[in-house]
């Protein structure tokens, strides 16, 4: 039985990352969806929010589970007996900051790969800090983040003002 892991903080979850998870789950027996914290940015959704809006996403995906990590990925792989990791590329950016954590990832442990998702054309575009500059000035994110994460944007930024 093969385990991935698809890791990263979520924050917020879009719906490129649900089109990653979906065609992730078709490849492995299961997928570990891991939501971490970026130390170096600021949230915006508390774990729980984040792994509420993952698994609300994913409900009809019966291979796949959400789980908060903390600490080393590789370290959490190992925990969960995981081998593969799984990222997702937008643009050659991404790839050349993939590239150097796979390379690391690998010698923290020689048994874990990494594959790369490229990200489906129309969300090639979307990241967090973009959607959440949008949200900020009332932009419409319907096409880009499942309803529910739309919603808690426009509420968590309206609470914060």
């Amino acid at each position: 039985m093969t385990i991935a892991v698809f890791p990263g903080s979520f924050d917020p979850l879009t719906n490129g990352h649900l089109d990653l998870i979906q065609r992730a789950s078709r490849m492995f027996d299961h997928l570990i969806v891991a939501v971490g914290q970026n130390t170096s940015k600021r949230g915006v959704f508390t774990a729980s929010e984040r792994v509420a809006f993952i698994e609300a996403g994913t409900q009809a995906l019966a291979n796949v589970s959400v789980q908060v990590e903390a600490g080393l990925t590789v370290d959490f792989m190992r925990s969960v007996n995981a081998t593969v990791l799984v990222r997702g590329l937008r643009n050659s950016t991404d790839f050349e900051f993939e590239q150097g954590i796979a390379g690391m990832n690998r010698s923290l442990d020689d048994q874990i790969d990494t594959v790369c998702l490229m990200a489906a054309p129309k969300y090639q575009f979307v990241s967090s800090s973009l959607l959440k500059e949008v949200a900020q000035f009332g932009g419409d994110l319907t096409q880009l983040v499942p309803p529910a994460v739309a919603q808690g944007l426009q509420d968590r930024l309206e609470r914060d003002k």
